[in-house]
Parts: C-alpha cells; structure tokens; sequence
C-alpha cells in the first residue's frame, strides 16, 4: 500500500493530480463498462423489453445509493484532513467508523429496497411489459447494498490516503467476473434481468473484500483491526457534516433524473431504449469530468489539513484545466462514433437516432458540468458541503421539476426534455461560483488568495 501512495503535500502538483486522477477515471469507467454489460447483453439476447427493464432502474438506484456515496466523500474529507495534520488517533477512528457505518447502512438500505421496488417503479411509471422485470432486476440487485456501500467507503479510504490504484485492481478482477457470469447465467442458463443482477451482486461481493483483505493485511495507520469496529461520535458527526450535504447533492442530480427518466418512460419503449443505451455511453465522458471533482477534494482536503492554501489554489486550478482537456476528447469521440458506440446496445437505427440527441445536449451540458464539479469539490475539501447542496437543491432539481411541468408539457419532445440538462447546469454553476466568491471574501476558505 505504501508504495501506491501520493505525496500530496509536496513536490510538483501538475503530474501527481494526473496520476492520482487517471485510476480514478479507469475506475469509473470500467465500473460504467461491467454495468454496460449487463444492457448488452440482455438488449442482444432478451431482447428491447428486458433492455429497457434494466435501464429505467438506473435513476432508482443511483437516487437510493448517492447518498451514501456522499457520505463516504465525508469519510474521504476527514480521513484527507487527518492525514494532512497527521493525526495518527483520528485517522484510525475515521477508517473504523467509515467501516461499520457502510454494514449498517447496507443492510438498512437493502431491507428498504425490498419492501420499496414495486411501488418506486409504479410511480416512475415504467410501463406493464417492462415492469415485472424491471422489478425482479431492482430487488435482486437491492439485496448486494451492503457490499456495495463497503466498497464505496473502502475506496474512500484507500484514496484518502492517494491511492487510486488498489481500488482499480479491485475493480479489474470484479469487473471480469461480472462479465463472465453475465454470459454463463443469461446466454448459457436461460435467465434473463435477473442473471444480470446476480452477477452484479457477486461482482461487488469480490471488490468489497478484496479492498477489505487490503485493509485487514495493512501495517499502516489506515489498518482495519475487526476486534476495534465500532462507532466514535465525534467522528461519525464530522463525517456527516460534510457527507449529507455531499449526498444530498448527489442525490439531487439523482431525482431530477428520476423525474426525467418518468417523462422518458412516457415516450414509450423505443424512447427508453434509446435513452438508456445513451446514458451508457455518455458517462464515460462523466467519469472522466467527475475523476477530476474528486482529486480536487481529496488534494485540497490534505493540503488544507496542513495548512498549505496555495497548494489547495493550485490543485483548483490544475484540477480544471485537465478535466477541461480530457472530457472534451471523451466528449468528441462519443459524438464522432455514435453509430458504434450506442451499436453495441442494440442495431435499431431509431433507437440509435434517439440516443444521438441525448449524447448532443449532455456533451453541450458537460461545458458547466466541470466547473460545478471542480469547485464543489474546493469547498468540500475545505469541509463545506451544505451550500453546493442547498444550490443543487434548487438549480438543479428545482429547475429540472419545472421544465418537465412547463416546457415539457407544452412540447413533449425527447429533445425538449434533454434540453434542461445544460440549461440547469449552466445556472447551477454560477450559483456555486459565486458561493465560492462569497465564501473566499469572509475567509471561509483557508487563507486561500491569488498571492
């Protein structure tokens, strides 16, 4: 482990913030590759309906575990914090309490999913041929919650402390396996939604130990000792503070594109299909854009807990420029080999024309999507979370809501619902940009300045 670790705190910010972030897009991009798998593999076998079944459970999961991905960037924050000031005693708590709220969580979450899956994919109005399906995929996949959530909080950790490759690594052996059983259960066992989401499930069993083993075997400060598993309040409080506002966030990004993929499903299956192997495509270019938010927060989160602002003004800023360079090339050849890219999913020609216009208007989006993402993941590392949530809340959303309620109504178009993503987000970012302002002039923001 220690020969994977960034030195955040010192030397040349330009190559270590590409080092760090690379794994972190890879990570991310072959995590959105194995869950691609499981689109494909039922388009092509079961055919549009069971396709359509497992992409309009996207926005319910993401919704339902984006909260608690927030809450482990809290356990990020903290632990980055801690390691930065070197404080040996909170680093040690942080790693235990992230632990054993991610069981709890998990478990909490998987009951929830359970009782909940009929009635959130009734109200999100997925039609009848889709929904038993859609349901049977939901439930099985809700049941691997406590895993799902470990690796996330472990992850958290092992990039707290600058290494984003032993989740990668994690991530490379699940992922293989998933796509195995994929093919084994659905083309060789006749199953159908359901050897998809039971493969996923066991994919996420193997990254969560295979982190958790990391962390068990570590001589490090970052060591798990089971015996000590076990909640410290204080630490718990402040990994809360910082990681509801986060989730929240999160979660807001979510529901609105609940209330979207509702007015997609009305549109009818062709509209979904195309819609969902869309989504598949274009967050590629997402992982690469958010890849950079997130080493925006854990560099600034370390310098700041060493007092280092003008590394944390530095680590902005480079953070910036590569995700302006990097998602701009993702961007484009999403657009340039559409045809292929969405291909893979399903050969329809007007499945393929509906996801063309989505992948438009969400690279168009992406153009504010970097700076919201950068300069929320400032004041996250700065430990202030609640007001990128807040603005989130009411721009994203919020205006979200309204379109679908006002411009969708009188237009109900694929185009006039994809047209509220770079509108929202453009609004979005100038919110938070000016909290930014706000914030740096009541010195809220370390001692950052331009000097």
């Amino acid at each position: 482990m220690a020969g994977k670790k960034i030195d955040m705190l010192n030397g040349s910010l330009w190559d270590k913030i590409l080092f760090y972030a690379i794994p972190l897009a890879i990570t991310g991009i072959l995590q959105q590759l194995f869950n691609a798998a499981d689109l494909a593999v039922v388009g092509q076998f079961r055919g549009p309906h069971a396709m359509a079944a497992v992409g309009s459970n996207a926005p319910v999961i993401s919704l339902l575990i984006n909260l608690f991905i927030g809450i482990s960037l809290g356990t990020n924050v903290v632990l980055a914090n801690a390691i930065g000031a070197k404080d040996e005693s909170r680093i040690r708590k942080c790693v235990h309490t992230s632990i054993y709220t991610s069981a709890i969580c998990g478990v909490l979450l998987a009951i929830f999913g359970e009782f909940a899956a009929g009635y959130i994919l009734n109200w999100m109005s997925v039609p009848e041929e889709c929904l038993k399906l859609a349901t049977l995929y939901l439930r099985i996949y809700l049941l691997g919650m406590p895993v799902i959530l470990l690796y996330n909080f472990e992850a958290a950790i092992y990039r707290a402390i600058g290494d984003t490759k032993t989740p990668l690594t994690a991530l490379v052996i699940s992922g293989i396996t998933n796509v195995i059983l994929n093919i084994a259960l659905v083309c060789g066992g006749g199953m159908s939604v359901d050897g998809v989401a039971i493969a996923t499930v066991t994919a996420n069993i193997i990254s969560s130990l295979y982190l958790l083993n990391g962390l068990a075997k570590s001589d490090s400060d970052v060591h798990v000792d089971f015996g000590q598993l076990k909640i410290t309040k204080p630490t718990l409080i402040r990994i809360l503070r910082i990681g509801i506002p986060a989730g929240i966030q999160s979660m807001m990004f979510a529901l609105s594109n609940l209330v979207i993929q509702s007015s997609i499903n009305s549109l009818g299956a062709t509209v979904m299909a195309g819609s969902a192997a869309a989504l598949n495509v274009e967050i590629f270019a997402f992982f690469v854009l958010s890849s950079f938010g997130q080493t925006c927060t854990t560099f600034v989160g370390q310098n700041n807990g060493a007092h280092k602002y003008d590394r944390c003004r530095k680590s902005m800023y480079i953070c910036m420029g590569y995700s302006y360079l990097f998602t701009t090339i993702a961007a484009s050849l999403m657009l340039i080999y559409y045809k292929e890219l969405l291909g893979l999913f399903c050969k329809d020609a007007e499945v393929i024309e509906i996801g063309y216009i989505r992948l438009y208007w969400l690279a168009f989006a992406f153009i504010f999507s970097i700076i919201q993402d950068i300069l929320s993941g400032l004041l996250r590392g700065f430990g202030q979370s609640l007001g990128p949530a807040l603005i989130s809340l009411i721009c994203i959303c919020g205006i979200r809501i309204a379109w679908v309620n006002t411009i969708f109504k009188k237009s109900p178009t694929f185009t006039t619902i994809m047209q509220s993503y770079p509108v929202s987000l453009a609004i979005t970012a100038f919110a938070i940009a000016i909290l930014c302002f706000i914030l740096k002039k009541k010195g809220k923001l370390g001692s950052i300045s331009n000097n």
